[in-house]
């Protein structure tokens, strides 16, 4: 009888300890849910609240009028953009489309949600436009407080080309300044995460905005001792390339009480193995792959 029970106890525990932890999990979704909707938009932003994220992680960028907008590439990416005349835009080119020396007013324009992307062809299609921050925050505040759903993070990161201080972006100190007059217009300030691979935002927001929480982003392969540093304190959270983590790793940053979330990780296979070695969350494409952990 009691051989019979501890297959029965083995799953019980099993699943109450996988429940806990998907519990305390920061399932962040990459510009919104990439996989299946068009990035960084508020349709996408939207999708990933009712796939069940804690953080939605957004990529932003400055117009030449000063408004923080959503992108991945403060240009046009050529895989993904169609210009307001309908034309598409070439590999060549696309850096000729630079943000920075746009106004909103004409971003806008820009359609970024009707081609197909070539690494996600599984994606919504319909016509969007890269949306403004302030707006992005207006509208999920607004989705979760009318379907009565957990506020979640903001994890906003600065994105800038390396030497491309007023060409591409702002320099440093105005790039975190502009970011942080929005999060602090919509208070949202206790639930936003700003993070980079360019340290020199973040040493900028520890020393001037010492609150917010902060995330290193990291894609080579350089001991955490080096990076931590070489950006002069811990971060809140420490965010490698999915390839470079392992459990030495993990237990270094819990040791430092530091949290540890890879990117980008896309399959279930792949969530089961970074969560088994006790990561603290994970940034996905696909956020829906969650839902199916207990099956």
């Amino acid at each position: 009888m009691f051989k019979k029970l501890i297959p029965l106890l083995f799953t019980l525990i099993y699943t109450s300890h996988l429940s806990a932890q998907i519990k305390n999990f920061d399932l962040q979704g990459k510009a919104g849910c990439r996989g299946i909707m068009p990035e960084n938009t508020i349709e996408g932003m939207i999708k990933a609240i009712d796939l069940g994220v804690t953080t939605i992680e957004m990529d932003a960028v400055i117009s030449k009028d000063k408004e923080v907008v959503l992108s991945q590439e403060p240009y046009f990416n050529n895989e993904i953009s169609l210009q307001p005349n309908g034309k598409p835009i070439s590999f060549k080119d696309q850096k000729k489309f630079n943000i920075y020396k746009m106004d909103y007013s004409e971003i806008k324009k820009f359609d970024v949600g009707s081609r197909v992307h070539p690494r996600f062809r599984g994606q919504m299609k319909f016509k969007a436009y890269k949306p403004l921050l302030s707006a992005t925050i207006d509208a999920v505040e607004a989705h979760v407080k009318k379907n009565r759903l957990k506020k979640p993070y903001y994890s906003i990161e600065t994105k800038s080309i390396k030497n491309g201080d007023n060409e591409f972006q702002p320099e440093p100190a105005e790039f975190v300044d502009l970011i942080m007059q929005v999060v602090n217009k919509k208070r949202i300030a206790k639930r936003v995460i700003i993070e980079s691979f360019d340290m020199r935002t973040l040493k900028y927001l520890h020393e001037h905005y010492p609150k917010i929480k902060t995330s290193l982003l990291i894609d080579e392969k350089e001991p955490l001792e080096t990076y931590l540093a070489e950006l002069g304190f811990n971060p809140t959270i420490y965010s490698p390339y999915s390839i470079l983590v392992g459990k030495g790793l993990v237990d270094r940053c819990h040791n430092l009480g530091i949290k540890i979330i890879p990117w980008t990780v896309n399959s279930l296979k792949d969530i089961k193995y970074f969560m088994a070695l006790g990561v603290d969350g994970i940034l996905t494409d696909y956020p829906n792959l969650m839902q199916q952990l207990d099956k």
